[in-house]
């Protein structure tokens, strides 16, 4: 008797310790995407104290890379897979489920003291590149510009990048998260970044020291706001895209509890509270 107490209780050890292991979801990747994530995360495992799931940033392209390493079940990303990238799957015979959750646009922002209202494409494509580097080239300030980027591994960097068609300066300062940004520009009077406006949409203090400058496509066009929803439910705004969680079709079975209160009623609240936008499927 005494010896099968025992085995059901290592029996019993060994079902809870499979069922945690089981129920521990690692997720890494988008800076953009990290706070929300963090958040529904948090919700989720106040729901279902069943699950457990670390998250982490830096950047879309550390967590496809972490996928194509087996350290991650889901990763965020703010873009695409690459053709590279979809054919590293491809050798490694390693099958992914592809999650559109929500819709971001990138915001430019710039000090609150620089009188900078909006700015057309084709102007913001030479600050960017290098080729305006005062602000007395398109307004009467006379500052050197200082531009507030991202690293090379982030999908806000490569969308920009895309959607301009141009090599970001070497001058450009190169940051880890929408908060050094925003916090570089907060402090510089000359500066100039991009990050996620569901970022900005949702932090007051920064927006009483910094100003999201408006986008129109060509000088004479109509500027659009990253953060009004009406301009972003009409895909009027030049730089908006979709989210992307790109999941291991192995980890499906325990993403997918998650992956359901993502697009449940209080998921989508969630997302939206955040300054996101939701997809209609």
């Amino acid at each position: 008797m005494k010896n099968s107490f025992c085995f059901i209780l290592m029996l019993g050890t060994i079902l809870t310790s499979c069922s945690k292991k089981d129920n521990a979801i690692k997720m890494k990747g988008s800076d953009t995407e990290v706070n929300l994530a963090i958040n529904l995360a948090e919700k989720f495992t106040e729901l279902d104290d069943e699950f457990s799931i670390s998250i982490s940033g830096g950047g879309s392209g550390l967590g496809i890379t972490s996928l194509l390493n087996g350290q991650a079940d889901i990763a965020n990303s703010s873009r695409p897979l690459s053709d590279d990238e979809i054919q590293q799957f491809k050798d490694k015979n390693i099958e992914l489920k592809t999650v559109i959750f929500a819709e971001d646009a990138t915001a430019f922002v710039v000090h609150k003291d620089l009188p900078l209202e909006e700015i057309d494409l084709e102007t913001l494509g030479k600050i960017l590149s290098g080729e305006i580097t005062n602000w007395n080239e398109i307004i009467d300030l006379d500052l050197p510009i200082n531009i507030y980027g991202r690293q090379s591994s982030s999908g806000t960097h490569s969308f920009v990048k895309k959607k301009l068609k141009i090599e970001f300066t070497q001058a450009a300062k190169e940051m880890t998260g929408n908060a050094q940004i925003i916090e570089g520009v907060k402090a510089d009077k000359s500066g100039i970044g991009y990050v996620g406006a569901g970022y900005v949409a949702h932090d007051p203090n920064a927006n009483t020291k910094i100003r999201i400058v408006n986008i129109k496509e060509k000088p004479d066009s109509i500027a659009y706001s990253p953060i009004d929803t009406e301009t972003i439910n009409k895909s009027l705004y030049f730089f908006q895209r979709p989210l992307y969680q790109f999941v291991l079709a192995d980890s499906w079975h325990k993403v997918k509890p998650f992956i359901d209160f993502e697009e449940s009623k209080l998921g989508k609240k969630m997302i939206e509270e955040h300054g996101y936008y939701i997809i209609e499927k």
